[in-house]
């Protein structure tokens, strides 16, 4: 496993950093953004099912968990990153809480069962496969959650991917959020 220049920004697990696999190229969400994103779901995150979806490092959902998410469930393709996340899980003692699991998405949303208050959707930027995942989303998004899309901040996301609109969108230098909603009636 390769350096820690990552760390966990708030929560009972504050400061404590995250294992990033070697040999992988990731772009882990930085510091700054989850602080910016964690500041806007706010008590949401309390007690909350989470989904990290092409979860890379498990920042966004480890983060969750620190910071009170009941659950969390992390897909990741490759099994160095998937290594890395359980690590991270046992490190910041939110293990008993988190579940890793292997699979390439969308095709990988099949090992699922119930739904999330709130899904993380943190693709390599460009991923053809990003907005082929987020059409598909919709069951497995609970009523009144939402999804978190990072993009790069040029691109310009689906407005309304399958049942699911765009609510809000925020940029952070060259990364951006996307927040998901049902569409109303469905």
């Amino acid at each position: 496993m390769a350096t820690n220049r990552l760390r966990i920004t708030g929560g009972a697990a504050r400061g404590i950093p995250i294992v990033e696999p070697r040999g992988h190229r990731l772009r882990p969400t930085s510091g700054i953004v989850r602080e910016a994103l964690f500041n806007i779901l706010g008590d949401r995150v309390e007690d909350a099912a989470v989904l990290d979806l092409f979860a890379g490092t498990g920042a966004l959902g480890v983060e969750a968990l620190s910071r009170g998410a009941r659950s969390g469930y992390f897909i990741e393709s490759a099994g160095t990153a998937c290594q890395a996340i359980l690590q991270t899980l046992a490190r910041a003692s939110v293990a008993e809480r988190g579940t890793v699991l292997r699979g390439t998405l969308p095709a990988a949303l099949s090992m699922l069962e119930g739904k999330f208050e709130i899904i993380f959707v943190d693709p390599p930027y460009g991923a053809p496969e990003a907005e082929e995942t987020l059409i598909v989303l919709s069951p497995f998004l609970a009523e009144g959650g939402i999804i978190v899309y990072e993009h790069a901040s040029r691109y310009n996301p689906p407005e309304r991917p399958g049942a699911l609109v765009c609510s809000d969108r925020r940029s952070y230098g060259d990364s951006a959020l996307a927040f998901y909603a049902h569409l109303e009636g469905e």
